[in-house]
């Protein structure tokens, strides 16, 4: 006895259905219930389904059966009829487990919310630019970040272009997460130039972390790649001291490119003692910083994997030094634009998490959860360091 030959011819088409896997199920329990019938008759069930165009009617009389019964060996008869109710039954598991199995979305622990792409800069090297100078109205801001809460966030980190050209959306938001949300960790990254005394006095008390970004601490390097036109040292060690007034850590954002490899920056970062001090290997990203048709073009900046190593190597024993190569940062940021929509390095952006939700929103990305650990992304993000820092995550 074969498998296809006992086969009720309906059981294929089960497949094809739009509830194919219920109406299959059905069915493979009406095959193996015929099975199991036969072993008690002692009948061939290859009848049942060659002689029925309905394989849930069950004949009504047995002598029947009984009269058309072929001279088979009953042992192997039954061996054959045991085997094919085990596959059955190990069939309706294995739908069973599928039809129930719910995925298992990411958790948007730390979230990077691009919130403008408007910036009173010109690096050229930047992946955000002012394409539309849009921002959310502050209620749905504050809509998509309970969202995310709910969702598992932890730490929001304002960025743009320059989130600081709107202080005090950045600023209530900062307040909102703290206060109503109560976030682990809310930071900013800045160029510097437009944090004011003002706007820490008002709400540094809502703020972890200010990154400002430094590429160079050469002035005429700083204008060469566009940061700034020859005052952005000067703002940046004023923002440094300010910052430690009001208890904010502070960190520093380098970008490695073809202009500043080969600085030696360690007697100066040193003197500026940041908690962290990132280094970023320039990355250009399809359809943002590509070409000379986008708003900018970072193929101009762009370094080999052993220049951007020599510049680690060279600065690797300074305290708080991460380096974020090319492969390290591509995948491993989640990060939310203008329209609270998630971005995926160069394709199509996710819907808006205020239109479908944050977790139909991240199944159309790629984040890769565990490059984001590798790379250090969960680390003493708040003002006072928890003791269980090192365990934000049970992976």
């Amino acid at each position: 006895m074969t498998l296809y030959a006992s086969l009720p011819i309906n059981v294929s088409q089960g497949f094809t259905n739009i509830q194919g896997r219920y109406i299959l199920k059905e069915k493979v329990v009406l095959f193996a219930t015929a099975y199991l019938q036969a072993a008690i008759t002692d009948l061939p069930p290859l009848y049942l389904y060659r002689n029925s165009s309905n394989p849930s009617e069950t004949p009504s009389n047995i002598s029947q059966l009984k009269n058309t019964t072929h001279n088979t060996n009953t042992s192997k008869n039954m061996t054959s009829i045991l085997i094919i109710v085990l596959v059955m039954i190990l069939v309706i598991v294995i739908f069973y487990r599928k039809g129930n199995q719910k995925c298992v979305s990411p958790v948007p622990i730390s979230v990077n919310y691009h919130l403008t792409r408007k910036c009173n800069y010109e690096c050229g090297f930047c992946f955000h630019t002012a394409k539309t100078s849009y921002i959310l109205p502050l209620e749905d801001a504050k809509k998509g970040l309970s969202l995310l809460k709910q969702a598992g966030m932890k730490k929001l980190n304002f960025a743009g272009g320059e989130p600081m050209m709107y202080p005090k959306f950045v600023g209530e938001l900062a307040r909102f997460c703290k206060t109503e949300l109560g976030l682990e960790s809310v930071s900013i990254v800045t160029n510097g130039s437009l944090v004011k005394p003002q706007f820490l006095a008002t709400f540094g008390r809502f703020i972890d972390i200010i990154a400002v970004s430094c590429d160079s601490f050469d002035e005429a390097t700083n204008v060469k790649i566009g940061r700034g036109r020859g005052s952005h040292l000067e703002k940046f060690t004023q923002l440094r001291i300010i910052c430690q007034e009001h208890g904010i850590k502070f960190k520093v954002n380098t970008v490695v490119n073809k202009y500043n490899f080969e600085e030696d920056m360690r007697t100066d970062i040193q003197a500026i003692a940041p908690f962290r001090w990132k280094c970023f290997q320039v990355l250009v990203v399809k359809g943002e910083n590509d070409s000379d048709v986008t708003l900018r073009d970072a193929t101009r900046f762009v370094i080999s994997d052993n220049q951007f190593k020599q510049f680690c190597d060279k600065h690797s024993t300074i305290d708080g030094f991460v380096a974020e190569p090319n492969n390290v940062m591509k995948d491993s940021y989640l990060i939310l634009d203008e329209y609270m929509r998630f971005l995926d390095k160069g394709n199509d952006p996710s819907a808006s998490i205020l239109e479908v939700g944050v977790e139909k929103a991240l199944q159309s990305v790629f984040w890769d959860e565990k490059n984001f650990i590798h790379r250090g992304g969960i680390y003493d993000w708040t003002k006072a360091i928890h003791e269980d820092s090192a365990k934000l995550l049970d992976w």
